[in-house]
């Protein structure tokens, strides 16, 4: 079962992905990915990826059930036994109430939150480039990648507060510069560099 949590917060285009990759072998957890689960069903036309594909090329959230049971599965599964670098989830205080009970039924808690911040301009900037680079038509369209950063704004941001008043450590970080001195940002934050 999961022996520490680090959660990974940061708007769309924030580098959290980059940095979950790296951060897997320094705390030796494996990177959970939410937006990299829902792409694999979208990319298996499967019923969970029909059911999502228009919610996700609008810029809307999927439902808390499907993505709560989704990342339940994806945190019973043998490979996080020693920890886990969540990415993309908790995106809502149910969420994260969820996953609160979930780790304490397990005896578990979060380890830290990490939040990633970026100016909005160059967060846009980056999910263009990204879309080109990797074709991701979540990131193409001006109007999905700004509803994307307002849902965030507005949802995602309130996990920062409530986890904070149930006194697990935050740490911002500024997510400008290369990747190599945001890796190191964020080791220091953890107390692991």
């Amino acid at each position: 079962m999961l022996r520490q949590t680090v959660l990974l917060f940061g708007p769309p285009g924030s580098g959290k992905g980059t940095q979950a990759k790296r951060l897997e072998q320094h705390l030796r957890a494996t990177h959970v990915s939410t937006g990299d689960m829902f792409r694999e069903h979208l990319s298996r036309h499967n019923e969970l990826g029909r059911k999502i594909e228009h919610i996700m090329r609008s810029g809307q959230l999927v439902p808390d059930a499907v993505t709560n049971e989704m990342v339940r599965e994806r945190l019973l599964c043998p490979d996080v036994a020693l920890g886990t670098l969540l990415d993309g989830f908790p995106r809502n205080i149910p969420q994260a109430r969820w996953l609160e009970t979930f780790l304490a039924g397990r005896g578990y808690g979060i380890r830290g939150v990490v939040v990633m911040n970026v100016p909005r301009e160059q967060l846009i900037g980056r999910l263009k480039s990204r879309a080109i680079k990797e074709g991701r038509a979540d990131d193409a369209d001006d109007g999905v990648i700004r509803r994307r950063l307002d849902t965030y704004a507005a949802q995602t941001e309130a996990c920062i507060g409530f986890y904070e008043s149930v006194r697990v450590a935050v740490h911002p970080i500024d997510g400008v510069g290369s990747v190599d001195e945001i890796t190191r940002r964020v080791l220091t934050a953890l107390g692991t560099a």
